[in-house]
């Protein structure tokens, strides 16, 4: 008796994955939660509720601040615990917002926003016991840790804040207004936070997924991380990576055909 035949899927050729990779990291890249040409425009047009809007919409929209927040509050059952924390990363983030911003430090908000990457990827390490099992060290000091995260938070706010057209007159109370939008947005997150986790706690697969969840926090630190390397990329080599989405998919369909000469890529 013949066995049946089963038609085996063909993975897709390694090009094409590279392709779709480097497209999604574009994509990524472009739908950051930066600040738009329609947000300048209303901040122009409005006033310090405007400011304040924006920093609310920020920070709900801010996955890597999210993720951090999530990361921090996982374990966390006591009220208590909860506020210290959440504090020390409010007061850590409010500092290098405001004065960052006065003083008008700046720097590449790409490498800023890895930097803030690289945070999620340490609070899913801790959460994981990580220093204890691989490193064979006790956890660093969560609260200075946490506190010391804010600042580095903070900053990458500051330098989204500082690619709108402040001015100098009433600058004060534009940067506090965006921060207290950031803080309400905070507010807001931490509360959905809590509910969810409080939640998952009393079922029975927390204790079963935690490892899971964390896992999958450290994994989205890193696509966030080579998101933002990548766009660093394109911010300065523009000419080599442009922004543009065709000219980019054109890009990496020529280093692929360098690669292997004798191979093309079909093109509608």
């Amino acid at each position: 008796m013949s066995k049946p035949h089963y038609n085996r899927l063909k993975a897709p050729p390694m090009k094409y994955v590279l392709i779709v990779t480097a497209l999604w990291l574009a994509t990524l890249t472009t739908f950051a939660h930066g600040i738009s040409d329609a947000d300048k425009q209303g901040i122009l047009e409005g006033g310090n509720l405007e400011y304040i809007k924006l920093g609310a919409t920020h920070m709900l929209t801010g996955y890597d601040h999210l993720l951090f927040l999530f990361g921090v509050m996982f374990f966390l059952t006591r009220l208590g615990d909860i506020v210290k924390f959440i504090t020390a990363f409010t007061l850590g983030h409010c500092v290098t917002l405001v004065f960052a911003t006065l003083l008008h430090i700046r720097a590449n908000y790409y490498l800023v926003d890895a930097v803030i990457a690289l945070t999620v990827c340490y609070k899913a390490f801790d959460n994981l016991d990580g220093f204890k099992q691989y490193i064979g060290v006790q956890s660093p000091h969560l609260l200075g840790a946490v506190t010391l995260f804010g600042l580095i938070h903070g900053f990458g706010l500051s330098t989204r804040l500082q690619q709108l057209p402040l001015g100098q007159d009433g600058l004060v109370l534009r940067i506090l207004s965006f921060n207290l939008g950031v803080e309400l947005g905070q507010i807001v997150a931490l509360s959905g936070m809590w509910i969810v986790l409080a939640g998952w706690r009393t079922t029975a697969s927390f204790t079963k997924f935690s490892k899971v969840a964390n896992a999958a926090l450290m994994f989205a630190g890193l696509l966030l991380l080579l998101m933002q390397l990548h766009g660093y990329q394109h911010s300065q080599f523009t000419d080599e990576f442009p922004l543009n989405k065709d000219e980019h998919f054109q890009i990496h369909q020529n280093m692929e055909n360098n690669r292997d000469p004798d191979s093309k890529v079909e093109t509608q």
